[in-house]
């Protein structure tokens, strides 16, 4: 697909982050209006569109980040610009971090991922498989390698290219090499394989989780475990509460005891007060 539609902007130099991987010379005089950032062609299927934005808002809802003070940006469908040159690449989904977005995102400088601008090519790719004319364990992967890609993953569930439905490549001296657990110690992420429900679908799903396995909710997710943990909090308010009354329930009883007692002693000529 080469119909970016998604806006992007500048690099922020950060003191707490990794050297960029080395990419194109900055393009001087570029001329913008020969680029092709955007030709308002059909985004892509509904499964690889869920798939997608399930790849992306989790990150920006619930991912405490790479680091304090670092930035990220998360994109699905938009262009990238290796060199200032047609056509771009555009990647099902990618993950650059240390950059953000420039606050004049509608300008054609910033709307497209130019890799002159941020300074770093995406530090990793995800490309969702649903026909065989995409490429993606072909020219695509040739490509990203060339790019200087570090983290490329192909995700196929319906398996059109692969006998499984996910494979992970890094970049060693200039090629992929297959590696096996999808961890990205270097992100602070890794992926899983989901069966479950997102937006009313059930199905297969691939899913981000943080560097120590656990799966990253989407912001729907995280409110219902926000309500279901403030819902287990009322309950065991209202339990404490129960118990403190039955504990104040059961000291009137001994006090009532205690004190028909005494009175019993006394109609007797007991003083109930001396031993």
């Amino acid at each position: 697909m080469d119909a970016p539609t998604f806006p992007a902007g500048h690099s922020r130099p950060d003191p707490h982050a990794a050297e960029p991987a080395a990419g194109p010379a900055p393009a001087l005089g570029v001329d913008l209006e020969t680029l092709v950032t955007e030709d308002d062609e059909p985004v892509d299927n509904m499964p690889s569109e869920k798939q997608q934005r399930l790849l992306t808002e989790p990150l920006y809802s619930s991912w405490a980040g790479p680091g304090a003070g670092r930035s990220f940006l998360a994109a699905a469908n938009v262009g990238v610009f290796p060199e200032p040159r047609n056509p771009a690449i555009m990647p099902d989904v990618f993950l650059s971090l240390d950059v953000q977005v420039a606050e004049n995102w509608w300008d054609k400088a910033h709307r497209s991922y130019f890799v002159w601008e941020f300074g770093k090519v995406p530090d990793l790719v995800v490309e969702i498989v649903s026909n065989r004319k995409g490429s993606e364990v072909g020219r695509k992967r040739q490509r990203y390698a060339q790019m200087g890609v570090a983290h490329y993953v192909i995700y196929d569930p319906l398996h059109e290219v692969m006998r499984e439905d996910l494979r992970i490549y890094r970049l060693s001296d200039g090629r992929y090499e297959r590696r096996g657990p999808p961890r990205f110690p270097e992100l602070g992420l890794g992926m899983m394989l989901w069966a479950g429900v997102f937006e009313g679908v059930r199905s297969a799903w691939l899913r981000w989780t943080d560097e120590h396995g656990v799966l990253i909710p989407t912001g729907k997710e995280d409110a219902e475990r926000e309500r279901g943990s403030a819902e287990q909090e009322r309950r065991r308010a209202d339990q404490e509460r129960r118990r403190a009354d039955q504990e104040r329930g059961r000291a009137d009883q001994e006090r009532r005891r205690a004190e028909r007692l005494a009175a019993l002693l006394r109609r007797s000529g007991i003083d109930p007060e001396q031993e």
